[in-house]
């Protein structure tokens, strides 16, 4: 499990790829993930305004449910 950990270091499009079910949250957070997904989640949650630490937990829950 810790290795489906979401991380403020991967790549927005990286973890859609691992867990398709997360661009609902991205979309929630108002994360650009078509033309701003080749980003880091940090790097894409200050250009976009969004909170970190509630897209990161967000973005594990729904991960985990997803697994």
């Amino acid at each position: 499990m810790a290795d489906d950990v979401v991380t403020k270091e991967m790549i927005v499009n990286d973890v859609i790829k691992l867990h398709p079910n997360t661009i609902g949250v991205f979309n929630e957070f108002h994360i650009d993930s078509c033309c701003g997904g080749a980003t880091s989640i940090e790097e894409a949650a200050k250009r976009d305004k969004a909170d970190l630490d509630a897209l990161l937990k967000r973005l594990n829950e729904v991960a985990d449910a997803g697994n």
